[in-house]
């Protein structure tokens, strides 16, 4: 997102939503900042393909958003060589997930990507999200979920110019098991 331009909101992606023609589900809730708090807020309804979000960066400020299961324990030594990351990866500052993303802490999404208009961002998603019809997101802000089908998330992602990664996260766990 360059310096001049808002961060597109909520609407935006509804909007973008009807235009792509993907059925989407979204429903309102208690602000949610960690995935605890998701859990404790989440509707009977919302029973598969549950999401955690890390925005990540190295010390060339190469930057990635990883979205995996929510359960998914991830080593990020492990996913460094996987990104083939210049030094360690570490969290991305708040401001730089506002200034890439538009959103703020607990409110990270995939959806984030329509902001991104510089590409900067890989996005990457765990192989496992497709083993689920549709994952549940966050719609630039974290008192909201919105139900998207797994390959609707891949058609929104291309889209806003952010063709992902897939990555299988279990070979990158039993790598580490090795």
């Amino acid at each position: 997102m360059s310096e001049t331009q808002a961060p597109l909101k909520d609407t935006d992606v509804y909007a973008l939503f009807e235009e792509l023609g993907l059925e989407t589900h979204t429903v309102a809730h208690e602000a949610a900042f960690t995935v605890d708090q998701a859990k404790a807020v989440r509707e009977a309804h919302h029973e598969e393909g549950h999401i955690k979000n890390l925005f990540l960066r190295d010390k060339k400020k190469n930057i990635w958003l990883a979205t995996v299961l929510e359960e998914r324990p991830v080593d990020l030594k492990a996913l460094k060589g996987a990104l083939d990351a210049r030094g360690n990866l570490s969290f991305g500052s708040s401001d730089l997930l506002m200034e890439c993303l538009g959103v703020i802490p607990g409110a990270v999404t995939p959806l984030g990507a329509i902001n991104d208009r510089d590409g900067r961002v890989t996005v990457v998603l765990d192989k496992a999200i497709f083993d689920h019809n549709a994952v549940h997101v966050h719609p630039l802000r974290n008192d909201r979920t919105t139900r998207i089908g797994s390959k609707d998330l891949v058609t929104f992602l291309e889209h806003a110019g952010h063709t992902p990664v897939i990555l299988d996260f279990d070979a990158l766990t039993a790598d580490i098991a090795e």
